[in-house]
Order: C-alpha cells, then structure tokens, then sequence
C-alpha cells in the first residue's frame, strides 16, 4: 500500500510512504502450519526430527533470521495511520491464522492416536502444536484489544486451544493497569528466575482475572455464575473443544491435549517475563504510580520474530495504545531495548545465570545505576543494595 497524503493550502509538502512490511505480515500464517510441514518433512526425508519443528524454528532457525533482518527504527507517518487502520488486508492477517491453527490442532491430535508414531515422535508433534498455540495467543493479544466485538470473540476462540481464555480479561484488565508495579503478577522482578515467576504469574493472573470479572458483573447486579461472566464463557469454549477432540479421536487424545496446552501458556509466560523484567514505574507526590510510559517495557525492533508475531515486540506502544493495530505500532528512542528478539530471550530466560548476566546490567543502566528505582524481587533486595550501594550509584551518575 502507497500513500499519498494531501498539501494542505500553503501547509507541509505531500508524503508519500509506502509500507515495508505490508507483504512479510502474511509470513505470520507459516506457524500454525508448522505440524503440516513437519509431518510433509518426515514424509519426504524419514527423518523424525522434523516432528520438533517448533522449537528448531523458534530456538533456531528465527534468531538467526533476527541476526540476519537486523532491525527496523522505521514509524509510520501519523499521515497514513487512518488509512493503515481502515485496510482491511492488515486485518485478514490475522483473521486467517485461527481456522489454520484449528486444522493443525485437530491433524495433530488425529496423528498422535492413529498408532505409528514412536513416543518421542508424538512428543515432537504435541511440543509443535504447543509451540502453535503459544504463538498464537500473540495473534489472540492482537484481536483481544480491538473495539470491534467480533475481533474480541475471535480472541476468546485463538485462546481455547491452550485452556487460557481468562487471558482476555486479566491482560486487558489487570496487566495494563499494574504493568511494571510489584502488584502485577505479569511484571517480573530483577533478580526474580523465570521458574520463579512462572507460578507467580499463571496463579496470579487466573486469581486477578476471575475477582475482576466476579466484580465487574456484581456492580452490574449479575449473578457471577453465568453466561455474562467472560472467563467462564472462554474456558467453556476450552471444554467444549477438549470434549469435541475426545469423541472423535478417543481418551488417548488426552496428554496431547494436556501438554500442548501447558506449553502454549508457559511461552505465553516467558514473553511476559521477558517484556516488563526488573522495570519499575515510580509514585508520584500523591501515592499513585506514574503513567505508564515507553521506558516501563522492553522492546525489540528485529524484524523476523515481529512479523511472526504482529509487532508485539514494539510493546512500549501497545501500552501506550492498547487500541492501536500492530502495523501502526511504533519504535520509541526512550524505550529499552533488548539485544535480540523475543526467540532468543526465551532461550536466555530459561537459563537463570545466563539471564542475569546479560539482563541484569541493562536493567541497571536504564536505571542510570541506581537499584532502588528498579522492581526487586523482595528476597533479592539486600543483595543488589549491597552489590549497588547508594556511593557507587551516586558516583555512576556523576
């Protein structure tokens, strides 16, 4: 798409943009075909490594795409964004991505219980179908935040595969308005491991998700067990889908149910940790925590690992915008940056020292050196204040 916005009348000159991006958007379509291509892989090299396609693509072969794209500082022009918002190409996008990754779902559970399949290999494809269900719940962030009802309910169904819908409320809810404080159960902590956070995480946001909703629903004087309230609806969608899988593939279908799912929400978790980590939004004069702004989300400008998931890394403007749609989102000098794309920081959050010693600096040079601006893990406090103290913090400011 070109475009050419008008002069004004003795105004600015005329821009004409045309949108680097606008064909890669429909790269985002290969994940949920990711267990089609390995089962046509398998079947052309009989080789049953290809059965873990999903982690070869997202531990390997996408942070070397990442490497490779390098990154993209390019915004929109404001002149063009009525007419980004109105294309409806942009939309179709991601409206494909549900009914392919529904199909790769139910192949994949059919593979898995027709026998022939060693265990290793039905672990493969089960880790493949989860890798989909993960990546897709970007797709379900993309249409959860959207004004328009339909694009909502679509979240809702994206959400089902991994037994996640309450999601949908608590991200939109919960998450946007704590984000970066020590109440979010989606903010990690500096000094706070991923395996740490992800308890935190899953059983705080499911608790935050359900007294938002049962609050939501008494102020309207609506009973909380009902048809009104969302997360009982997303999960209902969850059960009916499970049961729909078991009529026709049998109970056998079960740990392939279980464990795509889990996997599904734990990359959903990890995204979390990676995206807020160690950042801190400070109070004002009057007790509240300031606006959310660029500085209080991690971004990443690579071009490969945000085609394939809608731009979520440039997630300093989705807080800023939730509303906004993922090819407007734009790139903020202000904003940390982190040194690779979301694949490769999965790979370094789930190895804690490795974590550390690449994140825990960049927290701290944000912070111009002092520690005490940063969201500590409580049982970490006294060991960064004694590894930072105040003098040293003064000094590296000076």
């Amino acid at each position: 798409m070109t475009i050419t916005t008008q002069t004004p009348a003795g105004g600015i000159p005329a821009v004409t943009w045309t949108d680097p991006k606008r064909r890669l958007w429909l790269l985002g379509l290969v994940i949920p075909l990711l267990p089609f291509m390995a089962w046509g892989l398998v079947g052309l090299t009989g080789l049953g490594i290809f059965w873990w396609t999903g982690p070869l693509l997202v531990f390997g072969l996408i942070p070397l795409l990442d490497r490779a794209g390098g990154l993209d500082l390019s915004n929109p022009p404001v002149e063009a964004e009525a007419q980004l918002e109105a294309d409806h190409y942009y939309r179709w996008c991601t409206y494909l991505f549900l009914p392919l990754q529904l199909a790769s779902f139910v192949v994949g559970g059919w593979l898995v219980t027709r026998g022939g399949l060693s265990w290793v290999d039905s672990l493969g494809l089960t880790v493949t179908v989860g890798f989909v269900a993960g990546i897709g719940i970007a797709n379900a962030h993309e249409l959860g935040h959207k004004k328009e009802r339909s694009e909502r309910r679509l979240a809702r169904v994206v959400l089902a595969q991994s037994a996640y819908g309450h999601f949908y409320v608590e991200h939109n809810r919960g998450h946007h308005a704590r984000v970066a404080t020590p109440e979010d159960p989606a903010s990690a902590r500096l000094g706070e491991t991923f395996w740490e956070f992800l308890p935190r995480s899953v059983i705080g946001s499911l608790r935050s998700a359900w007294g938002l909703e049962a609050n939501r629903l008494r102020n309207q004087d609506r009973r909380v067990f009902s048809h009104h309230n969302d997360v009982l609806t997303a999960w209902s969608m969850t059960v009916v889908l499970a049961l729909a899988m078991i009529a026709a593939f049998g109970i056998g279908v079960l740990p392939y149910l279980v464990i795509q799912a889990v996997l599904g929400f734990c990359l959903l978790e990890i995204v979390n940790y990676v995206e807020h980590y160690g950042l801190l939004r400070q109070r004002t004069d009057n007790g509240r925590y300031e606006r959310c702004r660029p500085e209080h989300s991690w971004n990443s400008n690579h071009v490969a690992s945000n085609v394939l998931l809608y731009h979520l890394e440039r997630h300093s403007d989705h807080h800023a915008h939730p509303t906004r749609r993922y090819q407007m989102l734009r790139h903020f000098d202000d904003s940390p940056q982190l040194p690779t794309g979301y694949a490769g920081m999965i790979a370094l959050a789930a190895v804690p020292p490795v974590w550390r010693r690449v994140m825990d600096p960049k927290v701290l040079d944000h912070f111009d050196g002092d520690v005490t601006r940063a969201n500590i893990q409580p049982r970490c406090r006294d060991r960064y204040l004694a590894r930072y103290p105040a003098e040293r913090r003064v000094a590296e400011q000076d």
